[in-house]
């Protein structure tokens, strides 16, 4: 199936190979293994779970050696169609799905334990975890677990939201949960909240109603869009009542932030 690149391999020992529009170098002895190697005995003698992920539009290799292998492996197997995706899921969307499915079907045949916390966690306590390669960092809170990450640009895997991201989620939504606490008790027709938030750091001098003037401030822009028959007052109120939110209190108020090291010994 390499055409004259195997001629070129056979003459010169490797040789560039194009797959699904990427280049790849082939060596004579990868090929020599290939021929040596009895695909259909070692896939029935593999003893490991298997599951085989594959697209019908895959130009590269066809759905019949996909159904190859799932037919001559034993049990247990499985077998998952990626519709619409190429050869090398070029498209982030479904390098994405195939990772999730991967990580879903293997987590029950590989036997790991569930990451547990092995303390008593209270009501106000949320745990942070990274481990030791990447950025991507577990959070536990009130039984929950969230992911954090960092953007790829910046070395991360993007595999959940910046830690900035959740600074702002949470204000948006103590925003919109104020606002719905606030409007069902004055019985409003309040339809539904939306808020979009930004964070930047800008230039201290750049701010006009801010004291301090050297260095940089952090600066959040708030939008807040009421859905709803509210009339002017109304909407007006909605809006002093969003400053009255306890995380944006919390983000104006002087914060106290002590840290220190818990003994592993």
């Amino acid at each position: 199936t390499l055409g004259i690149d195997r001629e070129v391999i056979e003459r010169e020992g490797v040789a560039e190979v194009t797959l699904a529009g990427r280049t790849f170098k082939i060596t004579e002895q990868l090929v020599h293994d290939l021929e040596q190697t009895r695909m259909e005995r070692s896939v029935r003698n593999l003893k490991r779970a298997l599951l085989i992920l594959h697209s019908p539009t895959d130009e590269i290799v066809g759905i019949e050696n996909a159904f190859q292998i799932f037919e001559k492996a034993d049990y247990p197997k499985g077998f998952i169609s990626l519709d619409g995706a190429d050869h090398l899921l070029s498209r982030r969307e479904d390098s994405l799905y195939a990772a999730s499915l991967l990580a879903a079907w293997s987590s029950k045949h590989l036997g790991l334990p569930r990451p547990e916390i092995s303390e008593a966690v209270p009501d106000n306590l949320v745990i942070v975890r990274t481990g030791r390669v990447g950025y991507q960092t577990e959070i536990y809170a009130k039984g929950h677990r969230l992911l954090v990450d960092e953007p790829i640009a910046v070395g991360g895997s993007n595999t959940g939201p910046t830690p900035y991201d959740y600074l702002l989620a949470a204000l948006g939504s103590c925003t919109s949960i104020t606002l719905r606490m606030y409007a069902d008790r004055k019985a409003w027709p309040l339809d539904g909240i939306v808020v979009r938030l930004k964070h930047e750091k800008i230039h201290s001098e750049d701010c006009q109603e801010c004291e301090t003037k050297t260095g940089k401030l952090d600066r959040i822009e708030r939008e807040i869009e009421l859905l709803g028959a509210l009339d002017s007052q109304q909407r007006k109120r909605l809006l002093e009542i969003a400053d009255m939110c306890p995380v944006h209190r919390t983000l104006q108020s002087k914060i106290i932030i002590t840290s220190m090291l818990r003994d592993v010994s």
